[in-house]
């Protein structure tokens, strides 16, 4: 969401939510997002929560900047399977970060699940390597299906190894030379949610 706003040239307040802490519980947090999730989003005078809802919604209320694909356009129908896609893919890194992250002794995560999701999530992986049409995932260019895929090209390497799927890290690199990617990543400043570099699937010892 924060990536798509500066590629429109919008700056907002941001208010911070640390994710397993009791603010996410805050009536202030569930006024806007009854699930007590992030990210939602004030504009317009409107509160939006879930992030494609909010993407269509930014690309559909200012279709000046081309970011949406409107009924009729070509490529309509791969633009809302990619903006469907990212959230499928992005519920898999979101069980193996709570199996990871915030499960602790003695509720250790299973090593089974942990290994079927990073299964799952490298056939995601693997099917978005073959959904890229040229510099981006539509052969018409940017979009905010892109953008919706950030986190998940962002988080998928700790999980999974990218070196297989070179044109996916050649396509992940595009992304991330975009200045409005570049202007999110500062205002976002260091990552501070992964503490390893990589994380193995357990062992059932």
């Amino acid at each position: 969401m924060l990536w798509l706003l500066q590629e429109m040239g919008i700056t907002p307040e941001i208010i911070r939510y640390e994710i397993g802490s009791k603010g996410m519980r805050a009536p202030e947090l569930l006024d806007h997002s009854p699930a007590g999730r992030i990210p939602a989003l004030e504009i317009d005078g409107i509160t939006i929560f879930e992030s494609a809802a909010i993407l269509q919604y930014l690309c559909e209320s200012r279709p000046e900047h081309g970011f949406g694909r409107a009924p009729g356009h070509a490529d309509r129908v791969a633009y809302l399977e990619a903006m469907g896609f990212a959230e499928t893919m992005a519920s898999l890194i979101e069980q193996l970060n709570l199996n990871h992250l915030f499960l602790r002794p003695p509720a250790k995560p299973s090593p089974t699940v942990v290994k079927l999701n990073t299964l799952r999530l490298a056939d995601t992986l693997r099917a978005l390597d073959g959904m890229v049409a040229g510099d981006y995932l539509l052969p018409s260019g940017f979009s905010a299906a892109d953008a919706m895929m950030g986190f998940n090209l962002f988080a998928a390497p700790y999980y999974v190894r990218m070196e297989q799927w070179p044109g996916l890290l050649a396509y992940w690199e595009r992304l991330q030379a975009r200045p409005g990617f570049q202007a999110a990543a500062e205002i976002e400043g260091p990552q501070a949610f992964y503490a390893k570099d990589f994380y193995e699937v357990p062992s059932d010892d």
